[in-house]
């Protein structure tokens, strides 16, 4: 396996053949009756069972999505809901996605500065080597919010460098209210997510950061629901990945997210996680499918992937 996290994706982008990736963002009162109506997982209001439930679902979730998808990403506030309780079961799944073979990215969103920041690192990235952690592993990427500038970026680069490991930047999210803040312009004209897109790329273009693919280990977050900022991210920073949130539930079109794709696949992971994780819901599936939940979540990736790549066509 490369030790490099950009060649890592390169790879497994390759392998599976698709630039999409699911989301686990779990909510127990959401989770299939099959799984909730079980006696020991039927109370939302006990953690033990509740987490149980939710651990159950994104493992089963996780091994139907993972012979389709090249990683999942996995956020960590549907799990903190519950504690420690949550927290373990978030690195449970972590361990679970590993033996999987999956990329795992950790929806963390952490930011702070100087030694705030490499502690957050250290908590994210960095696998345990303390006495009774050794078995625990840390995702192979996080995200970041690099609203403090460099020096708040930058202890989580070093530490993924340290780790073999990446981070992705929120840069442009896929929120409606985003604009608001994040494309308001200097005096020059500049947004503010094209100047955080620049301190990133300078933090990403470093050359011990860039892997034989020629891809940095060091991502932008930049939403598919904002399509007119895609195509200029993608050819000013063509060493850089890019975690592309905004498909499918949030109404994200396939073809505002593949722009972020290079000719050939590369350069992009396209995250769709309630239109997925939650398939069973939609009327199109039941109809197939009725009460078979699993098989409602592996058509929706199907679906999905076909998609994505029919919208590729029309770039190459």
């Amino acid at each position: 396996m490369a030790s490099h996290f950009a060649d890592r994706l390169c790879d497994a982008v390759k392998t599976k053949k698709t630039s999409l990736i699911v989301g686990l963002d779990p909510v127990y009162t959401r989770l299939p009756s099959a799984i909730r109506s079980h006696r020991q997982m039927n109370d939302e209001f006990d953690a033990a069972a509740a987490v149980d439930a939710i651990f159950d679902f994104c493992t089963q979730a996780m091994r139907i999505v993972a012979p389709m998808v090249p990683a999942v990403k996995i956020n960590i506030a549907f799990f903190e809901k519950y504690l420690w309780e949550g927290l373990e079961t978030y690195y449970s799944l972590i361990s679970e996605a590993d033996e999987l073979g999956l990329e795992i990215i950790g929806d963390v969103k952490r930011g702070d500065i100087g030694h705030t920041a490499a502690a957050y690192a250290a908590a994210h990235l960095e696998n345990p080597e303390l006495a009774g952690l050794e078995d625990n592993l840390a995702p192979d990427a996080i995200t970041v919010n690099g609203y403090t500038g460099a020096d708040g970026i930058e202890p989580f680069a070093d530490m993924a460098d340290k780790q073999g490991k990446g981070i992705f930047v929120l840069v442009r999210t896929s929120n409606p209210s985003a604009a608001e803040i994040q494309d308001f312009t200097d005096a020059d004209g500049q947004a503010m997510y094209e100047k955080l897109a620049d301190v990133v790329a300078q933090i990403a273009n470093k050359d011990e950061r860039i892997g034989n693919y020629g891809y940095s280990n060091v991502g932008m977050v930049v939403g598919g629901t904002a399509p007119r900022v895609t195509t200029a991210l993608r050819q000013k920073y063509d060493k850089v990945w890019f975690l592309v949130p905004g498909y499918g539930s949030q109404g994200a079109e396939a073809a505002d997210c593949v722009r972020f794709c290079k000719p050939d696949g590369t350069g992009a992971l396209i995250n769709a996680s309630r239109s997925i994780i939650y398939a069973y819901e939609k009327p199109k599936y039941k109809g197939q499918f009725g009460d078979d939940w699993k098989r409602c979540i592996e058509q929706a990736v199907i679906d999905a992937k076909v998609d994505l790549a029919n919208a590729m066509q029309t770039l190459i």
